[in-house]
């Protein structure tokens, strides 16, 4: 294994099997074809033909978009093609700086392939023997990747609140920091990756965060979301990475990045190291 391989292994959608989903003429997302009859039941809120997806056309505004999908939502959820709902609401937009075109719930999001954005923090320390991170385990009752290992805090972006609003809000609800301490987060980047998994399309958005916090300072599970907090030598978290699948599989890309700018990862040693760089910054939107 390497690194790479979990780039790769994050940038795997084939678009052959999919169609564009079209809001007002603008490709906002990828709906697979084996999902194209399903959608065929709910032709007063959808238009297909052999080359995309669209809303109709008098679903002209946020509002009414917003509830005629919302209602598709409800029946794809009953019948079993999507997750149960969450009741947590994600922006569609060309830009998240422009006003929303509509509003999806978080479960649908890969149904049509729509670009979700997320939050994830590297919780670090500096001790006498060198850099140490904190990873979590996420707990074995979630819905999605129980009992993988994960970044410290992370949550995926809803509409509504700021990217550092809602990290600062994840660190006391995941890890209990407390918010004088959550308030000194940095804004350190974003990455994409353009990820398939079996029917549904995740061209999704990672903005990360480092926080270097105190060395007597010690999380808690607050939230359920975790089962439980380990600090590593960043060279074990280095080696895990690198090495095997245990970490949940985008989360692999955000310590990447971390280990790159922390000078773990070095050009001169590191033989993918460029293609490493290249590979964390892809196109959201394909």
């Amino acid at each position: 294994m390497s690194y790479l391989d979990h780039i790769r292994a994050c940038n795997n959608l084939d678009l052959a099997h999919f169609r564009p989903f079209e809001i007002d003429g603008r490709a906002v997302g990828w709906v697979h074809r084996k999902n194209i009859e399903t959608l065929t039941a709910y032709a007063d809120v959808f238009a297909i033909n052999e080359e995309r997806v669209t809303l109709v056309s008098d679903l002209d505004d946020f509002e009414t978009r917003s509830a005629a999908v919302a209602s598709v939502v409800e029946g794809l959820a009953a019948s079993g093609a999507t997750l149960a709902p969450r009741a947590e609401f994600y922006a569609i937009s060309e830009d998240r700086h422009l006003p929303p075109l509509m509003q999806i719930e978080r479960s649908a999001v890969p149904f049509f392939g729509v670009q979700a954005s997320g939050v994830h923090m590297n919780g670090y320390v500096r001790r006498a023997d060198g850099l140490h991170m904190w990873i979590a385990r996420r707990a074995s009752g979630k819905m999605t990747y129980p009992g993988m290992l994960d970044n410290m805090v992370a949550g995926g972006q809803p509409l509504g609140l700021g990217l550092k609003e809602n990290m600062i809000k994840e660190c006391g609800e995941e890890a209990g920091i407390p918010q004088e301490i959550a308030r000194t987060v940095r804004a350190v980047g974003m990455i994409d990756y353009n990820h398939q998994s079996e029917d549904t399309a995740k061209p999704d958005r990672q903005y990360c965060y480092d926080l270097e916090l105190p060395e007597t300072f010690q999380p808690v599970a607050a939230d359920g979301e975790v089962g439980e907090f380990m600090m590593w030598p960043i060279e074990k978290v280095a080696e895990v990475v690198r090495d095997t699948y245990e970490f949940k599989f985008n989360c692999n890309l955000v310590i990447i990045d971390f280990l790159i700018r922390h000078g773990v990862l070095d050009p001169d040693t590191e033989p993918d190291y460029s293609a490493i760089c290249l590979g964390l910054r892809r196109s959201g939107v394909v």
